[in-house]
């Protein structure tokens, strides 16, 4: 009878452990391109998910703070700690956008 518990615990550890342990990480899908370009670039490793911030800046209220043209400049030349043309043409003007309208 023990083994049979065993048996299950067994199985029930390997069945959760393979539910989702490789699963690579989702893209966020929005209507807005900016959060499309934000969420699926190396923006989301510095400022978080939710622009909540980790090793770079939280960006939660930025387009209270700075305007569209101010958040393109960083985007395009950088700040600080952050490098310039992250992304770059019409993606850094849709994400410039999408930031500014934070607030």
């Amino acid at each position: 009878m023990k083994k049979l518990y065993a048996g299950i615990v067994a199985l029930s550890v390997l069945g959760l452990t393979a539910c989702g342990g490789n699963e690579p990480e989702k893209k966020t899908t929005s209507s807005d391109p900016g959060a499309e370009i934000y969420a699926n670039n190396s923006c989301v490793g510095c400022h978080g998910r939710d622009l909540e911030g980790a090793s770079g800046p939280n960006l939660q209220k930025v387009g209270s703070k700075l305007s569209e043209k101010e958040i393109h400049d960083i985007i395009i030349n950088g700040k600080g700690s952050m490098p310039g043309k992250v992304v770059d043409g019409e993606d850094a003007d849709k994400v410039a956008k999408y930031l500014a309208k934070q607030k």
